[in-house]
Parts: C-alpha cells; structure tokens; sequence
C-alpha cells in the first residue's frame, strides 16, 4: 500500500491489470481506493486481457475499459457473508462441541461454510443412498453366436425383467424351438464427437479422471502455467472460441513437438482448425488454450500441459468417423440386437488417446438367414447401489446446483478434505467422515436442510443479478443476512439436536451447563407474558419438545408447554391482528403424522393467543384466570394433569400483579403437554396459606392450579399439586377448608393403603379415592392424626365400599385400617368429597398401568344406597347375607 501511494503521486493516470475476473476486479478498486485517497481526480481505466502474451498485452493497451463497479460489489456482498456465516457458524460449533466431545474434539476447527456445507451434502446423499439400497433380483435371456473371428452376443430388447417366472416362461419358448431368423440389418455411419473447447470445470474434471491428479493441485500448476504464459487464463467458463482469436496460429506453435507436431500440421494442411462449439461464454475470457510451445516442463506440469494441447488440438480436428452394423434376430417372437462397429478415420482419437473407441467385428448377416445359435441362457443378476462419488462427479454437482464458482470448486473440496469431514477410499472415492455425518444429521435433523444447495445456490444467482445490474448489493445484503440469521438463530436454540446426531458417531456427549453455552439461545420473542410483560420465547427441552418461556425466568417462571406430537414449531413472521397486548406472532407448527384430523394439515400457521379456533380446539388451547381471589368450587372446564403444564411459579411480588385490571395480563394459557412429573419424596403436612388466598405446598413454594382432562368422574375439576415437582402434595380445589386462614393440616395423597392402593405422590395410580376434611367421621389411627376415608375402586367383592385409614405415607402408616360401615356410625354418604382418582386422567402422566373404570360417576356413586357384595341387594351386608349361610 505504501508502494502505491508513493508511487501515484508522479502519476497522471493508472490502469488497473489485475486478472480479469470478479476478483480481479474487487482487487482493482482496492488499488483505486488507496490511490484516489492520495490523489482525488486521478484518471482510472481497466485493462481487459486473458492471456499474458505481448499480443494480448499490447491488444489490452489498445482498448482500455472501465472498472466494473458492479462486478466488485457482487464481491463485497459475498464476502461479507462468507466471513459473517462462516465466523459465527465455526464459532458456535467449534466452542461447543468441543466441550459437548472433549476427548475427540478438542482441538479440532469445526468450519462451516455455506459452499463447503452443501459439498459436504452431496458426499453425505451419495452414501445414504448406497445404505439404503436394496438390490433387486432380475433375469435375462442371452444368446451367443460363435464365428470365426470370435463370438457374437445377442442382448435381449427387453433389457431385463424383474418377475423369475414370466422370464421362465419366455425362455422356455425360446428353447423348444431355439433357432434365430435375421429380421433386420442395418449400416451407418457413426460418430464420435471430438471434445469441446476447455473450460475451468472440464479441466478439473479431466484432470481427475484421466491425470489423476485432484483439483486443488491442477488449478495450482494451470496457474502457474498461466503466469509462465504457457496457457490462457484457467478461470473461464467459457467454451467457445471468439471468432476474432487466431487459432492457426496456435495450432503451427505446435507443429515442433516430436509426439504431435504431425498431427497439428496435418490440421493446417487439411484447411485449418474448426472447432466444435459450446453454448457458455462468460464474455470475459475464452476457453482454455496454449498460447506458446514448451517442451521444458517436467512432472505434473508437463502432463497437465500435453493434456492443454492434446485437449486443444483435438477440438480443433475432425469427429472420428466408423460404421456402425445393427443386426436383429427373432427366437420364438423374441427379439434379440447386436452391434459391431468398424472404425473408418480415428481423426483426432490420434491426438487424443484419454478417449477409446474401438473395432467390434461381427460376420456379415443376411436378412431373412437363419442359424443355430451355440447358446440360449437365461441368467439372472441383481440391481446395484450408486458408486460414492469421484471428485469428477462432486464436480459435476457442484457445477450443476450452482455451489461456488469455477474457481472456486476445488477450494471447497480441499476444506472438507483437511476438516477430516470426508476421506478417500483406495480408489480416490469420497466416504464421509463421522464428523461429517454428525454435522450433516443434526442440521437436517433441525428441520433446515444446510447440506442441501438451496441457500447457496439463490445467493449466487442473485451475485450474477448484482453483476448485470438487475438487483442492488445492500438488497441482497440484507436479505441473505436475515435468512441465515434467522437459521442461526433456530440452529442455536436447537442445538441439542447437533448434540444427539454426533453423539450416534461421536460417543455419549458431556453434558455443558446452561451458564457456560457459548451462544446462550436468543430467539425472537413470540408475545409479551401475560404475568410480568417480558418477551416468552420459543425454546426446546433437554429429553425433547418445545414450550414457550418468560424470558424473566428465574423471576417469573411462567411457560407454556407443547404437547408431543407437535414435532416442530417456529415462530412465524405474520402477526395476529385480534390477540393482546401486540404483537402476538403466530406459530408455525409441524405436526406428528395420524396425531391431527385428516382435514387438518400436518403443517399449520397459527395463533395461540386463544383467537385461532382450529389450533383452539386442536391443542385444547383454554385460558385459566389466575386472580388473587379463592378458585371457585364449581367444576371448570380444563385439561387433563398429562395435558396441562401452564406453569406459574411466580414471586408473591408477581402474585400481587396478578389483581390488576390487565386482563390480558391475567390469563395463563395452557397447552396439552405428556411432561412426566418427577417422584416424589413423601410428604409433610403443608402449610396453610396466608390470607394471601395462595395455596402452598408441602415445600412452601405456591402450587399449581390444574385441571382433570380425562373422561371420568373427575373431569374438569380443578386440583393443586407441587409446581416444582419437589414435594407429592395435592389438594382438590373445591376441598379447602373455608377458613384458609386455619390451621388444620392438608394432607397430601401419597404412600400406599394397607389395602394396597398406591397414591399419585407415589408414581402409580390409586384405585381408593379419599376426603381430604378428615372424613373419618371422627376417627383417629394408631398415630392419633385423622383417620382419612377411602372407597374401594378395584373390581372385587368390596368394590365400592369405603374403609379408614391412616393419612400418613405408606412408608410412614401405622398400621390403622376400618371399615367404615363396620363398628362405627354411618358416615355422610352423600359427601361430594369422594374422590375416584382410578377414573381421572391424573395418573396417566404418571406412567401407571392399573386398570381404571371409567364408568363411574363422583355424586353417583356417592348417593348410591349401600348392597350387598354377595347378592348385590341392597339393606345389608355380605355377613348377614342369606346366601352366605
């Protein structure tokens, strides 16, 4: 830069001479920059050239041009976003699944590239394809006709089939009377097509195929080669020659070589090159050519450079020219091909010797002759897998999908190669590493498919826009930084996803506390939280699935949990225009296949603010007013314990902001979730509330108000439980006591009767039900607490009848057991507080497998009269049973 700045000072013009290519140009304004910036009025041209020759320099001289402004601008935008995607890509996977695979990866760089990515994809589609084959059978019927130079084979026109018996049945035919009728021969010319002009891809395609030698080190020593001026410029993607180039002339330099000096004379002699045409053209440089002799390069250099101009004479010669002899026979209305070929002018196959085409000699036929074939076969054989692919091949794919440039497809390659994302098996196929497995799972796992060459390919679609002038640069700026943005932004909050993928390759992955992620997940908020305004975000959980969360946590800790055939959701740019406080952005939900009605799709837009009746009624979206009032003992309609998981763990501070007026902001919404609450330790007596009206639980945090969803006695009537899942307390809410501010203890339901029925607290479902206002009727256990009552559920001679027993755990009982309609007075049977939890929906989130009837009615079964357990009839019991005597 100091050179350029001293040295324009004495200029009165520059001219820019960098290569002549996107690049190129964005190197010249970088000169420009630094040299306007010293002298402001300087006269700036360009020099357009594509081979370094003093023709070609004194021709540029001639005819100097203007920057292209355009061009370098398509340059700037693409390499803002390499450098913006790539930085913050490698830094989030390296940072983290270094910690997530310390042994493994410690020190690796784990790059992401947004061309190396979909590279990495198509390796990745190739051996996912070769796994997932399954070969298939097939049969075919083969004749074989020997002469005197050899032996004639005779393929079958229907190829092949895949059904053993009709083939059988064919070939049976054929064999009862096995001899061939000539039915057709036919002569003509055939050619094949010299090769076109050499451009770029073709060159390290070629060279991989035929030189074996990969694309990183042909484009090095093509580079060389042009800086030498041996041949044109190597980055062209074009293969047409201008008419104005002078190919003769190429041609007689060539004439001097010993090995196809004769060869190129003979194209002048036979009046001059004629090359055969290509349709691209870059309009920048021709294809690929030597532009002087050199017979002192050694190595690879030599061969790359006989390749060069073998490839250059051929397409300047003619097509090689044989005559091609078809002959069909007939077996028993089967019609049978074979092909010979006798070569008539191999023209420039001479020069060019990576091609083959030879003779195949077949006797001469007569139609209407017939013959005794010496073999009627029917063999079989099996479908093969796609091979993995060559470089040639991921070449061609990249070319194909639009992944980088010419100039750029062999960098790529090289990147995967020494991230160790793929490796070469012994015949220089590419097989993807483990790593890249991973990495390739767990994006696509994430519902983006970064592997696949959509994003890039747009990107440089839209680069050759900014270059004809057709789109701006800050447009397409802005618009790719936001769609990748956005996949950044999901990536990280997904980033489990990554984790599991690996960890199939990798090993178990360590576990990394939320404090130290590298990027903490931020995604965009979807509404403003009902309970202390702050943004609730879309976020994943660790064992899977998806809920909405107040960024206010730990503070506020309200959430809305998603049930698990929600498979997938994001937030959707569209706003609800109903819902409040705005914005509410609705959610793009993906859903579990057969988990929604057929005539709702498995990919929905909607909103959750309660406005969106099919979501409504699809996720039995419901609001809860959560006041500072006591719940009402009136059964309200809500959702089963497995379904509903609107948390609302809030301070007394956010419990006093839940009496304001907002009545947007005193609605939780709940969602059907299957969380399975944690076991639980047994339990205290909890403590009474103050005259807060707060209920609390046994570990003196506030519980949770939910509400039974299954069909049953219970459904719709609300219960408190542990909003930690701390502690096994539970209490029906239309069972506390009226003087809240009393001090008769709560006793939570949990441990086992002595009957055997093991409470909720407990993990399994209860078949006894009980009342939590000590309805012993004034009996007292062994440990002088309240006797509760329960009523058998469980199908059996005492189902229905209700018994005392001890409150306490089942670790912790004492023993005590009554029948209450034994030895004491008749308690009140018609007592709405009987419980049946065999028929509510609450252990179902508690993984139990006990039978439940779901027949039975809470009020029903309490006003039932009493009957005997033997006869049925009610009046007495099966003691005094007639029966029973």
């Amino acid at each position: 830069m100091r050179t350029l700045e001293r040295e324009i000072q004495q200029c009165q013009a520059l001219v820019i001479w960098t290569d002549c290519d996107r690049e190129g140009e964005n190197i010249g304004f970088e000169i420009i920059h630094v040299c306007r910036a010293v002298k402001p009025n300087l006269q700036v041209f360009r020099a357009r050239f594509s081979e370094i020759t003093p023709h070609a320099v004194r021709a540029a001289c001639e005819n100097l041009t203007q920057p292209d402004q355009r061009t370098s601008d398509a340059v700037d935008v693409r390499q803002e976003l390499d450098l913006r995607i790539g930085a913050a890509f490698t830094r989030f996977q390296t940072l983290r699944l270094r910690k997530i695979f310390p042994d493994i990866l410690a020190d690796q760089l784990i790059s992401y590239g947004s061309c190396q990515f979909p590279t990495l994809g198509f390796v990745v589609e190739r051996f996912k394809a070769i796994q997932a084959f399954v070969p298939e059978a097939f049969y075919k019927i083969k004749v074989t006709h020997d002469h005197e130079d050899g032996s004639v084979v005779f393929n079958w026109k229907r190829n092949r089939l895949f059904n053993h018996t009709a083939c059988l049945v064919l070939y049976q035919m054929c064999m009862e009377d096995p001899v061939a009728t000539v039915v057709d021969v036919v002569s003509k010319p055939k050619s094949k097509w010299r090769p076109l002009p050499l451009d770029t891809v073709e060159l390290e395609k070629l060279a991989s195929r035929k030189l074996k030698i990969n694309a990183k080190e042909t484009m090095t020593i093509a580079e060389k080669l042009y800086t030498k001026g041996f041949i044109s410029y190597p980055r062209t993607e074009t293969n047409i020659f201008p008419k104005e180039l002078n190919l003769s002339a190429l041609v007689e330099q060539q004439t001097q070589d010993p090995n196809w000096g004769g060869f190129a004379q003979r194209i002048l002699d036979e009046g001059g090159p004629t090359p055969r045409s290509g349709t691209k053209s870059d309009q920048a440089h021709p294809p690929i050519h030597p532009t002087k002799y050199a017979s002192n390069l050694q190595g690879n250099e030599q061969r790359l450079y006989e390749f060069i101009v073998r490839h250059f004479l051929a397409c300047c010669s003619q097509d090689a020219k044989g005559q091609e002899t078809t002959v069909e026979i007939d077996i028993a209305n089967e019609q049978f091909i074979a092909q010979g070929l006798m070569i008539l002018a191999r023209n420039y196959l001479e020069v060019y010797p990576y091609d083959k085409w030879s003779d195949k000699v077949i006797p001469l036929y007569h139609k209407g002759s017939r013959f005794q074939p010496t073999t009627v076969e029917m063999v079989d054989g099996e479908t093969s897998p796609p091979l993995l692919l060559t470089e040639a091949d991921l070449i061609a794919l990249m070319e194909k999908h639009g992944i980088g440039t010419d100039a750029t497809h062999a960098e790529h390659i090289e990147t995967i190669k020494t991230r160790m994302y793929v490796g070469l098996t012994a015949d220089q196929r590419f097989l993807p590493g483990q790593l890249g497995m991973g990495l390739v799972e767990g994006y696509d796992s994430m519902g983006y498919e970064m592997s696949k060459p959509d994003l890039r390919a747009e990107l440089e679609a839209d680069l050759k826009l900014i270059c004809e002038g057709k789109k701006d640069k800050s447009v397409v700026l802005q618009q790719q930084v936001q769609k990748y943005k956005q996949v950044f932004i999901e990536a990280v909050a997904r980033a489990n996803k990554l984790d599991q993928a690996l960890a199939q390759y990798l090993g178990e992955a360590a576990e990394v506390p939320e404090q130290d992620e590298v990027y903490p997940a931020t995604p965009l908020s979807v509404r403003k939280c009902p309970q202390c305004n702050s943004d609730m975000v879309l976020k994943t959980r660790k064992n899977g699935g998806f809920y909405l969360s107040c960024m206010g946590y730990p503070a506020c800790k309200t959430a809305v949990w998603f049930p698990d055939f929600v498979v997938d959701v994001t937030r959707d740019d569209s706003i609800c225009d109903v819902c409040k406080p705005h914005p509410v952005h609705r959610l793009k939900f993906k859903f579990k296949k057969g988990s929604v009605p057929p005539v709702m799709p498995l990919e929905f837009v909607g909103c959750i603010g309660g406005c969106d009746e099919m979501l409504k009624e699809l996720l039995d979206l419901k609001y809860l007013h959560r006041s500072s009032q006591p719940a009402p003992s009136t059964p309200q309609p809500g959702h089963h314990l497995q379904a509903n998981h609107s948390l609302n763990r809030s301070s007394s501070e956010t419990r006093q902001a839940r009496g304001t007026s907002n009545q947007a902001r005193g609605h939780l919404l709940s969602i059907n979730s299957s969380r399975t609450p944690r076991a639980a330790p047994p339990a205290a007596p909890a403590a009474a509330a103050d005259d807060g009206n707060a209920v609390v639980c046994n570990c003196g945090s506030e519980a949770l108000l939910l509400t039974v969803r299954k069909d049953g006695p219970n459904k719709g009537r609300q219960f408190y439980k542990c909003g930690s899942g701390s502690c096994n307390f539970f209490l029906w809410a239309d069972e506390q006591p009226q003087d809240r501010g009393s001090s008769t203890p709560l006793q939570p339901a949990a441990g086992r009767t002595p009957a055997g029925f093991q409470r909720p607290g407990g993990g399994r479902e209860p078949l006894g039900s009980s009342s939590w206002d000590a309805g012993g009727g004034g009996t007292v256990c062994r440990c002088d607490q309240p006797a509760v009552t329960r009523t058998v559920q469980k199908d059996g001679p005492n189902k229905g009848r209700q018994f005392h027993t001890c409150p306490k755990p089942r670790e912790q009982q004492c023993g005590f057991f009554q029948w209450a309609d034994e030895n004491v007075a008749p308690g009140p049977s018609g007592d709405d507080s009987l419980n049946h939890f065999g028929s509510n929906g609450y252990s179902r989130g508690l993984g139990s497998k006990a039978k439940r009837p779901g027949n039975l009615s809470s009020v029903s079964a309490a006003k039932k009269p009493r009957t005997c357990s033997i006869c049925h009839q009610p009046g007495h019991t099966r003691k005094t049973c007639p029966q029973n005597h």
